[in-house]
C-alpha cells in the first residue's frame, strides 16, 4: 500500500487498554445521548455522538502517545563514477596520444551500454560533471592535477556507488595524496594510465630545500637537488636567481648516481617576500626542458629582532635570560638594568631603546626604585603602541607599582604580599603541540613536569578571561588552581607571563642533561611575540604561490574588527599588478569574516597584489603579497606516466590498474559489478502522533462544533 512495506501503530501502554478505553468512551457517549432535552431526531443525535466520540478518541491518542511507524523499501540503482583527467599534461606528446585514449574510453562506455549506469566527471584544478554528448568540453587546459578533490567530492555524493574509474597520467601537481581517503570509502577504484611510463633521458631540478623565513642581511643555505637520467658525467651549470636577477652559478658534473645536491649561500638585502628560482642549463637530448627550473618564495624579516631586557634589579634570572637570548644570532639584545635609585648599569638612551625595540622582556620590573618616567614609558609602549612583551615576577618586583600595568597584564593582582611559595610546574598532555614548550627531550611535556621548584609570590593571581593558561602549579605535590605560565592575545596585543622568580633553576637543572628546554623556551617566546600575522585585522593570501597559465588564482581574505569579531559586510578590493598592466578583483563574503574571489589571465609573469578592506567608507586595513603565473608550467614538469602510483591506488582499494593497451577489459568488469551492486534501502519513518499540536487543535474544533450544534438545537 503506497509502496510501504509495513505500517505499525505503537503505544506507550499495552494496546489492550487503549481499545478498552476506546470502547468505554464510545459506549459512554452513546449512553449520555440516549435521551436529550429537548428531544432531537436520531440523525442529529448520531451526528453529536460521532463528534463527541471523535474528539475523545483524539484526546485518548495524546494520552497513550501513539507512534505511527512507516517502513518503505527503496531499490538503489548502482552507479559507476568515471573521472577524466582534463589537465594540460594530457597534451604532452610522447607517442601515446593521451587525449585520444580518454575520448576512446568514453566512447567505449557508450558502446558497451554502460552510460546509463555511469556518470562522467572531469578533474584537474576542480571537479566538473560532464554529459556524454558534451565531450567537446574536454579541452585538457586545466593548470593542475588534484586527485584529493576527487575523493572529497565522492564523499558528498549520496548514491549507491559501485565503482570509481580514474583515467589519468597519475602525476599529482596540486593537493595532497588521497590514498587513505580512497581506502576509507571502501569502493573499488580502477585506474587507466595514459602516457608513456618509460624513463626518458632528462635533467631536472628535483627539489629545493630552504628556510621559508629568514632575516635580511643574514646568510642562509639553499640546497637544490639535481636529478639526471642518461647524462652521467655531462657538465651542467646550476644558477640561483633572485626575482629575475642572476645571483650565483655553479658548474657541476652530473652524477652517475642520478641525483646530487648543489648548495648556494643566499643573503637577502631587504625584508619582504622574495621570489627565488634555481635553473639548470639545458642539455641537448633532454626529453623536456620544462622541469629545468623551480621557482619558490621565501619570507625575509627585517634584519635582526631587537629585544630590550628591562630589569628592576640585577638577579640570576636576568643573567640567565640574557645569556639565552644571546645564543641566537638573529637577535639584537639591549638591556636596562637598575641597581639603585636613579642608577643603571648601562649608560644608554633608554627612550631610544624603547622606541626601537621589537620585543620587551620585563624581569623583576618595576621595582620600588623604578623612575616613574621609565614606568610610564614602558606602559605607553605596551598600551599605545601594542609592543609585545615577556614578563617574569623575579626578585625585587614591586606589586603595588606593577598594578600600574594592570590593564595590560594577562593576570589580575588582587593583593600584595612579600612572601613567596615554593611551587612546581604542572603542564597537561594537551599542551604537547604548544610551540613554546618544544625541546629536544624524548617527551617534551615530561621534561617540563620534572623541573625543579621555583618561587611564586603568595598573592592572589588570577588569569584574565582572554588569557590561555599554559601551566598551573602544585604545592607539596598537590595540584593547585594557580596559573604559572600565561599567554595572551587581545586584538593586536601579545604577551607571555611567568608568574614566579628563580626560573634560572630550570636552566641549571637541564643543562647537564643536554636539554635545550630553557633556551628554547626563551627564544620561542621571542619568535611567538614577534609574529605579527596572528593578530592582523585583515589578511589576504593566494591559495598557492605558483600558478600555470590559464589557471584560476584564488584569493582568501579574513576581516575582523578591533575586538577581533568577524566583519561580514565589508567591501574587499584587490589590486593586481604585473609589468605595466593592472587588474582589480572584488572579493565576496562567505560568512564569518571570510571572503574569497578569483582572478584569471593567460599572461605569464610575476604579479603583486594589494588588498584593502572598507566598511562605511572607512578603511579597516590592507595587506599585500606576490604570486607567479606560468614561469614554470607544473603540468609539463614530469612527462612520465606515474604508473606506480596509479597501480598502488587501485590495488589498495580493491580495484585494478590498466595500461592504455588493455583497458577494454575494464568494460566487462564494470558490467559485472553493476549487475551485482543493487541495494535495498529500508527507510523507517516514525511519526509521533501524540506530539502533533494538530491533534489537540482538531479535538478543540470538534468540541466547538458539538457545542455549536447543541446550542443551535436548543439543547441543555
Amino acid at each position: 500500500m503506497f509502496n510501504f512495506e509495513k505500517i505499525n501503530l505503537n503505544f506507550s501502554f499495552p494496546p489492550f487498554f487503549f481499545f478498552l478505553l476506546l470502547l468505554l468512551l464510545v459506549g459512554y457517549v452513546i449512553y449520555i445521548y440516549r435521551y436529550t432535552i429537548p428531544g432531537i431526531p436520531k440523525r442529529k443525535r448520531g451526528a453529536l455522538i460521532i463528534l463527541r466520540s471523535l474528539a475523545l478518541v483524539l484526546l485518548l491518542f495524546v494520552i497513550f502517545e501513539p507512534i505511527l511507524t512507516l517502513v518503505k523499501k527503496k531499490i538503489l540503482e548502482p552507479v559507476n563514477l568515471i573521472f577524466l583527467d582534463n589537465s594540460r599534461s594530457i597534451k604532452i606528446y610522447d607517442g601515446t596520444n593521451r587525449s585520444q585514449i580518454i575520448k576512446d574510453f568514453v566512447k567505449g562506455i557508450k558502446d558497451n551500454n554502460l552510460s546509463g549506469s555511469s556518470e562522467l566527471y572531469t578533474f584537474g584544478s576542480n571537479i566538473s560533471a560532464l554529459d556524454y554528448d558534451s565531450l567537446q568540453k574536454l579541452n585538457f587546459g586545466e593548470g593542475s592535477t588534484n586527485f584529493s578533490k576527487i575523493f572529497s567530492t565522492i564523499s558528498k555524493i549520496n548514491k549507491n556507488i559501485s565503482s570509481i574509474v580514474i583515467i589519468s597520467d597519475g602525476v599529482i601537481t596540486d593537493g595532497s595524496d588521497p590514498l587513505q581517503s580512497a581506502i576509507k570509502l571502501n569502493i573499488p577504484v580502477f585506474t587507466v594510465g595514459t602516457g608513456d611510463s618509460t624513463t626518458r633521458n632528462d635533467v631536472e631540478v628535483k627539489n629545493v630545500l630552504y628556510n621559508e623565513i629568514i632575516y635580511a642581511r643574514t646568510p642562509t643555505s639553499i640546497v637544490a637537488s639535481i636529478a639526471n637520467t642518461g647524462f652521467a658525467n655531462r657538465i651542467a651549470s646550476v644558477s640561483l636567481y633572485e626575482s629575475n636577477t642572476f645571483t650565483e652559478q655553479k658548474n657541476i658534473s652530473l652524477s652517475p648516481d642520478g641525483i646530487q645536491n648543489v648548495d648556494f649561500s643566499y643573503t637577502p638585502k631587504t625584508s619582504g617576500e622574495e621570489k627565488l628560482s634555481v635553473v639548470v642549463s639545458n642539455t641537448p637530448g633532454e626529453f623536456t626542458f620544462a622541469n629545468n627550473k623551480k621557482v619558490f618564495f621565501i619570507n625575509v624579516l627585517s634584519n635582526k629582532v631587537k629585544v630590550l631586557l628591562i630589569a628592576g634589579s640585577p638577579s640570576s634570572d636576568v643573567s640567565f635570560i640574557k645569556n639565552s637570548l644571546k645564543t641566537d644570532d638573529n637577535l639584537s639584545i639591549s638591556s636596562i638594568t637598575q641597581v639603585a635609585l636613579d642608577k643603571f648599569i648601562e649608560k644608554n638612551d633608554r627612550q631610544k631603546l624603547l622606541d626601537s625595540a621589537n620585543v620587551l622582556f620585563l624581569v623583576g620590573f618595576p621595582s620600588k626604585e623604578t623612575p616613574q618616567q621609565l614606568l610610564q614609558s614602558v606602559l605607553n609602549e605596551i598600551a599605545d603602541i601594542d609592543k609585545p612583551y615577556f614578563i617574569t615576577l623575579s626578585s625585587g618586583i614591586d606589586f603595588l607599582r606593577l598594578k600600574t600595568l594592570q590593564n595590560e597584564l594577562s593576570f589580575n593582582i588582587n593583593n600584595e604580599n612579600s612572601d613567596y611559595l615554593e611551587i612546581q610546574l604542572v603542564i597537561s598532555a594537551s599542551q604537547s603541540d604548544n610551540p613554546l614548550l618544544q625541546n629536544n627531550a624524548s617527551n617534551s611535556i615530561d621534561a617540563w613536569n620534572n623541573l625543579p621548584p621555583v618561587y611564586q609570590p603568595n598573592v592572589d593571581l588570577k588569569s584574565k578571561p582572554e588569557s590561555e593558561v599554559i601551566s598551573k602549579v602544585k604545592i607539596n605535590n598537590v595540584p593547585v588552581n594557580r596559573p604559572l605560565i600565561l599567554t595572551r592575545i587581545l586584538g593586536s596585543k601579545k604577551s607571555i607571563a611567568v608568574l614566579a622568580k628563580d626560573i634560572w633553576r630550570w636552566k641549571l637543572e637541564t643543562a647537564p642533561k643536554n636539554l635545550d628546554l630553557f633556551d628554547r623556551f626563551i627564544l620561542s617566546s621571542v619568535r611567538w611575540l614577534n609574529t605579527k600575522e596572528d593578530h592582523k585585522q585583515f589578511s589576504i593570501k593566494t591559495t598557492k604561490k605558483l600558478y600555470s597559465v590559464g589557471e584560476q588564482v584564488e584569493f582568501n581574505a579574513q576581516v575582523y574588527d578591533q575586538t577581533f569579531s568577524p566583519v561580514i559586510d565589508a567591501n574587499v578590493n584587490v589590486g593586481i599588478k604585473s609589468d605595466n598592466k593592472s587588474y582589480e578583483v572584488n572579493l565576496n563574503s562567505v560568512g564569518s569574516g571570510l571572503y574569497e574571489g578569483t582572478f584569471q589571465t593567460n599572461q605569464p609573469g610575476d604579479y603583486t597584489f594589494t588588498g584593502a578592506v572598507y566598511k562605511n567608507n572607512n578603511k579597516l586595513g590592507s595587506d599585500n603579497g606576490k604570486f607567479n603565473i606560468g614561469e614554470t608550467d607544473i603540468e609539463m614538469v614530469n612527462p612520465r606516466m606515474n604508473s606506480e602510483y596509479l597501480s598502488l591506488l587501485s590495488n589498495q582499494t580493491g580495484g585494478n590498474f590498466f595500461y592504455n593497451s588493455n583497458y577494454r577489459q575494464l568494460y566487462s568488469i564494470l558490467k559485472e559489478i553493476t549487475a551485482r551492486s543493487s541495494k535495498d534501502k529500508i527507510e523507517v519513518s516514525d511519526i509521533n502522533l501524540w506530539s502533533d499540536e494538530l491533534l489537540l487543535f482538531v479535538a478543540i474544533i470538534i468540541f466547538a462544533f458539538e457545542w455549536f450544534f447543541r446550542k443551535r438545537w436548543g439543547m441543555l
